[in-house]
């Protein structure tokens, strides 16, 4: 039997130009390609997790446009169950406007719109959710006080929280201590330390101060690097794997999904982020967020 993954988050709609370059400040930079995608931190997890064979529940706030009303098809489209899908009557749904350079290399500006209203109050009518839910995914696209809550939440009815900590900000132990599994990239876990990576004994020491806050277990993502995991049974780097990337928008988010996904199977956290990797590494050499989300037959033939 599937277990439930319940993911809580952001939903977005991209507006991307892909480009030579990013612009500097105050540079005009002609010849880039329009696309309109959906996106958010959150819908992209969710989507990609339903892709790769997960049972997903979505909670998320969009306002009542247009763009709301699209992404909720989207994602019954995508087999994800939109029961507690709040729409916000007085703020538009979130948008953002992204650049992708010839590099692959991306600059965003995301304006959260309804993303920032979905408060406690909103999740206390969808308890039902947490308490189906075997496993919980969040992100901060969403207001912190609202990741707190739920983490709560989930801690008294002994719920496993991976928390995707992006974008960047600090995190007091009092949350991290709530969580399983914190999935940092480099900023982010420095963010949270402070603690500088440049090698591999600083990444070491890094992880190993994150998990000394509460958290039970880290993966720190590394990009092309690949990943570090650390708990008490693993301190190991999982390579990545060397493709042509195109476009590096969402492979965060399908790296957490993918891992999300992986664990609801059983497997273990290595094991897992092998998994994830293989996702996020066809995610990059597709344009888009959500669109580049790869499905499970694709992964599970990836070499």
């Amino acid at each position: 039997m599937k277990q439930n993954i319940l993911i809580i988050g952001s939903s977005n709609t991209d507006m991307v130009i892909k480009a030579e370059k990013l612009p500097r400040p105050g540079e005009t930079v002609l010849g880039g390609t329009f696309f309109m995608n959906p996106g958010g931190k959150g819908a992209n997890q969710a989507v990609s997790a339903a892709r790769l064979g997960g049972e997903v529940t979505f909670i998320c706030k969009t306002g009542n446009d247009i763009f709301g009303q699209q992404s909720k098809q989207l994602f019954e489209k995508e087999g994800i169950d939109t029961s507690y899908l709040f729409i916000d009557s007085e703020n538009p749904s979130g948008v953002a406007l992204i650049t992708v350079d010839a590099k692959a290399e991306n600059c965003i500006v995301v304006a959260s719109g309804a993303n920032a209203k979905l408060l406690p109050d909103d999740i206390s009518t969808a308890l039902e959710a947490i308490e189906k839910a075997d496993i919980i995914v969040m992100q901060l696209e969403i207001p912190i006080e609202t990741v707190k809550y739920v983490a709560e939440v989930a801690r008294k009815l002994n719920k496993k929280v991976i928390l995707n900590p992006a974008p960047a900000q600090s995190l007091d132990s009092e949350l991290l201590q709530l969580i399983h599994l914190i999935t940092p990239n480099e900023n982010e876990a420095e963010m949270i330390s402070g603690i500088k990576i440049n090698d591999d004994d600083s990444l070491f020491t890094c992880a190993r101060a994150i998990c000394d806050m509460g958290v039970q277990s880290v993966i720190i993502t590394l990009g092309a690097k690949g990943a570090f995991i650390y708990n008490n049974d693993f301190q190991e780097c999982v390579s990545s794997y060397q493709v042509d990337a195109v476009d590096t928008t969402a492979a965060g988010d399908v790296f957490n999904a993918a891992l999300a996904v992986a664990i609801s199977e059983g497997l273990d956290l290595p094991e897992a982020a092998v998994f994830a990797n293989k996702a996020a590494a066809i995610s990059v050499t597709r344009l888009g967020a959500q669109s580049s989300a790869p499905y499970r037959n694709e992964v599970d033939i990836f070499v």
